[in-house]
Order: structure tokens, then C-alpha cells, then sequence
């Protein structure tokens, strides 16, 4: 029963490093995608920045759930505890930096919280919206 449980936290392992890979594709995807809309440099940088953000949030949320599930199926220790709070403590301490990066707002003081997936989402729809924004309001050449 451990093998199937190590063989799932590796599959979240590999999930989390795939969020942010893919994550870094999709911001460079709409990055220039705003560039084209000619929306500006500070503007593509934001998207940029944000969707990137976004997807390492994402990833490593992922990847905290591989180590609580590789910690709880191993044989318990109190180093094994130990290195488990220091990893989701570190890790906790860059997800807040990053949703602050983001946001400019500490996470408790938000009114909903927001995981890494819905900011990636909301990036996303912002993106479809701008191109339907930019499609509409473009001179038709009829």
C-alpha cells in the first residue's frame, strides 16, 4: 500500500513541476499576446508577472500536498516531521510573498481567498476579454 501511496505524491510532484512549466508557457503566451494588442510594456510585463506568479503559487501548492502525502505514508519519525514544517514553511512563506508580489495585499486581508489556480483562471479571462475588447473596437477593413 506505501508504493501506491509514494507512486501518488510522485505524480503530485511531477503535477506541480508541469503547473509551473506550462504556467510559464501560458504567461509568455499572453504576454505577447498583449504586446500584439499594442496594450504596452508595463501592461504585458504585469501580465507577465502575474500569470507567472500565479502558476508557481499553483505549483507549489500542489507540491506541498506530495510532501504531506510522502511524509504521512512513510514511517513516522519526528525528523521526518521536522523537515516536513520546514518545507511547508518555506514553502507557505513564498506562496504569501508571491500572492502579495501580486496583489499588494497581505492574504488575510483579502475578503475571498484566492488559490494559484482561480489567479491563473482570472489571467486567463482577463486575456479574453482584452482580445474581445481589442477585436471590437478595431477598424473593420470592409
Amino acid at each position: 500500500m506505501e508504493s501506491v501511496f509514494i507512486g501518488v505524491a510522485v505524480g503530485f510532484e511531477v503535477a506541480g513541476a508541469v503547473a509551473m512549466v506550462s504556467g510559464f508557457l501560458l504567461a509568455i503566451v499572453l504576454c505577447a499576446r498583449s504586446l500584439r494588442r499594442r496594450e504596452g510594456g508595463r501592461t504585458a510585463f504585469l501580465v507577465l508577472r502575474n500569470t507567472l506568479g500565479s502558476a508557481i503559487l499553483l505549483g507549489l501548492e500542489v507540491l506541498v500536498a506530495a510532501d504531506l502525502l510522502r511524509t504521512i505514508t512513510s514511517k513516522p519519525s519526528l525528523e521526518d516531521a521536522l523537515i516536513l514544517g520546514v518545507i511547508v514553511l518555506i514553502r507557505t512563506v513564498l506562496s504569501m510573498s508571491i500572492q502579495v508580489e501580486i496583489e499588494g495585499v497581505l492574504p488575510w486581508r483579502r475578503a475571498l481567498l484566492r488559490s494559484g489556480g482561480q489567479m491563473l483562471g482570472d489571467a486567463v479571462v482577463r486575456d479574453r476579454d482584452a482580445a474581445a475588447s481589442a477585436r471590437s473596437t478595431a477598424p473593420n477593413p470592409h
